[in-house]
């Protein structure tokens, strides 16, 4: 599965009832591959390759890091602990990612 398709697998497996009255954008800064924001506003999700002008949290990883955590073969808490995913901005939205997708 590539990067991009990871993003796609984003958009289809969102949960729009838990994004009800939310206005948050999620960057993603895959370091050995591209920059994606997810735009989360009004119960939609739009997913947008390179980066956004002010992200409310961008997590910073590699691919493989990214393909672990979507797979549930990697634990994205285990990932920050471990200094394999970075956070900046509100890292508390980050806690709310698996709430606003069901990805395995």
């Amino acid at each position: 599965m590539s990067v991009s398709q990871v993003f796609e697998k984003f958009e289809q497996n969102f949960n729009a009832d838990a994004a009800e009255g939310m206005d948050l954008v999620f960057q993603f800064d895959i370091e050995d591959d591209k920059t994606y924001h997810l735009v989360i506003k009004d119960g939609t999700c739009t997913m947008v390759e390179g980066a956004h002008d002010d992200p409310s949290v961008t997590l910073i990883m590699n691919s493989e890091t990214l393909m672990g955590i979507v797979s549930g073969e990697t634990d994205g808490m285990q990932a920050f602990m471990t200094g394999q995913l970075r956070a900046e901005g509100d890292m508390m939205l980050a806690t709310k990612l698996g709430q606003l997708f069901s990805l395995n």
